[in-house]
């Protein structure tokens, strides 16, 4: 084949004696990029994942518990009897009635699905956002929301938080006056601060905004509070949970719960078969097993105390309150935030470094609570590095 101006076929496909095709150059590929794609996505860094083969992984909230072996037997019998040579079925109603009554949704509200919670910040934000809408959170905040903005080109607004990473609500009310956003996040707990915004803040965030408020509850087994009952108490309210922090991360899946009609509005960007059916059948039954999830969630919120006391008592070091299944922390003694996070990724020990994402995180470090045993090999490291 010939393509546009290279004579010969000199981009081809394969060679006819069945070698390698031959590589478009190296410079025309990158020319052909920069003049493709959007020049603020050539600008951004793709989000990071560690490699975390033969770590202790206390990086990404996750929870540190296996499912029992009933439960995983439960899911092999359920996988093995799911058809793959089929598209997943329209009819959720199932799910739906499992995912409710498992989650304490409203009987009148309904639910949208997504592959994780990432997807359904970006139906919201297409539904809702012409190009320059805004899009408003406090900051820092779970970086997704500003992220699917950017992508879906709407405006992003970071409302920063106070100089303790508590809720400015003054400046929040004054952003919404001033930018009228079409979404406002609120993640509460909040990620990476773990803060816990007062129900008369939010309360009175809600009364404010003109468009729609989104809740944001991904860590809401570890808070003891949660927005789920009234949900429909407001007509701008909907609440996003995820079951990422319960044990079921591989899974990818996050609901959304709402008024009715706000959900038939979703539901129009949703795109066609995004809940896969291997994660259909995993869910429903792990759903059976129910106090299973809870009980790993109440193992963990009972081992955060503790931690936090402890790496309170740590030289230089200053935790912020944490109502979510990690603790955020600051060191100003010796060592740096970015000298200790590295310290202890050479001991094979991954956390979150944010000394280098925001003014307001100079020198933090994000500790996920881990199993008991992690939780120590993490102090006990700290407590070298420190004293060294």
């Amino acid at each position: 084949m010939n393509l546009p101006g290279r004579p010969n076929g000199e981009y081809r496909s394969a060679q006819r004696d069945g070698s390698p095709a031959s590589a478009a150059p190296a410079a025309d590929v990158a020319g052909r990029i920069a003049g493709t794609v959007r020049p603020d996505i050539l600008g951004l860094a793709a989000y990071p994942v560690a490699h975390a083969e033969g770590c202790i992984k206390l990086d990404a909230m996750e929870c540190p518990y296996e499912l029992p072996e009933a439960v995983r037997d439960d899911i092999a019998r359920a996988v093995r009897d799911t058809a793959l040579n089929r598209y997943p079925s329209a009819d959720l109603s199932g799910l739906q009635a499992a995912v409710k009554t498992a989650f304490g949704i409203p009987d009148a509200a309904d639910v949208l699905f997504g592959n994780g919670s990432d997807e359904l910040i970006h139906i919201m934000v297409q539904a809702c956002c012409n190009p320059g809408d805004v899009v408003l959170s406090p900051w820092p905040s779970f970086v997704y929301f500003d992220m699917a903005a950017r992508f879906d080109h709407a405006r992003f607004v970071g409302v920063p938080l106070t100089p303790d990473l508590t809720l400015d609500l003054p400046a929040m009310l004054a952003a919404i006056r001033e930018h009228q956003p079409k979404v406002v996040f609120l993640a509460t707990p909040n990620n990476p601060t773990g803060g816990l915004w007062s129900p008369e803040d939010v309360d009175a965030i809600v009364r404010a905004a003109p468009g729609l408020v989104v809740l944001d509850e991904a860590y809401q087994p570890f808070a003891g509070h949660t927005w789920m009952p009234g949900v429909l108490d407001a007509p701008n309210v909907v609440v996003m949970r995820t079951v990422s922090k319960i044990g079921l991360a591989g899974l990818r899946f996050g609901y959304l719960a709402g008024h009715p009609a706000w959900i038939a509005e979703l539901n129009k960007v949703r795109p066609p078969y995004n809940l896969n059916v291997l994660t259909q059948a995993t869910l429903l039954a792990v759903l059976r097993h129910k106090p299973v999830l809870d009980e790993q969630a109440a193992r963990m919120r009972a081992d955060r105390e503790p931690l936090a006391a402890a790496l309170a008592q740590l030289p230089g070091v200053r935790v912020f309150p944490s109502a979510a299944n990690f603790i955020l922390v600051r060191f100003s003694g010796k060592l740096d935030g970015n000298a200790v996070h590295l310290a202890l990724k050479t001991r094979k020990i991954l956390i979150r470094n944010f000394s280098n994402a925001h003014p307001l995180l100079a020198d933090c470090l994000r500790i996920s609570v881990g199993a008991p045993a992690e939780n120590a090999a993490l102090l006990s490291a700290l407590q070298e590095i420190l004293s060294a």
